[in-house]
């Protein structure tokens, strides 16, 4: 048995990037590196004050993230990715309960996830963080060019 370790969550940093996009990579999460992931969107997010990314460490080694944004009205929580070896210890719901506190301290009251059908896994996470799946919302999206 693996022995509890500390997990410290802190801010993402413009200079963790190249390390977040490996983790995304190792935890299986599609990397839109022409669109919303590359590294200029993620910056220019930071700065308009409408984005809290995380991430978990344990031991100085990034082991998972969360990105969340608001639009000043509903909260969307994103990109939640643990490394395989680091899940079942809770830190995904670590990231997901302070993403959600601090978009409450935004002002925030409703917050949601969109969640891609080939992602077993976070649909088995997210209704026991109590989150409910809506059947009657049918999701439409408009995009630039592929690959965004």
């Amino acid at each position: 048995m693996m022995k509890k370790q500390q997990i410290n969550i802190r801010e993402f940093q413009i200079e963790d990037y190249d390390i977040l996009v490996d983790l995304w990579q190792k935890a299986g999460l599609p990397y839109k590196s022409r669109g919303r992931d590359s590294r200029e969107k993620m910056k220019k997010e930071m700065e308009h004050g409408c984005a809290v990314f995380l991430l978990a460490e344990i031991s100085g080694k990034l082991v998972g993230s969360v990105l969340a944004t608001h639009d000043g009205r509903k909260g969307w929580i994103n990109r939640v990715a643990v490394l395989p070896e680091y899940r079942n210890q809770g830190i995904a719901t670590l990231l997901v309960k302070e993403a959600e506190q601090r978009l409450y301290n935004f002002g925030i009251e409703i917050i949601a996830c969109l969640i891609e059908g080939w992602n077993k896994t976070s649909m088995e996470v997210f209704p026991k963080l109590g989150y409910k799946k809506f059947e009657d919302i049918h999701y439409f999206t408009k995009r630039k060019y592929p690959g965004v």
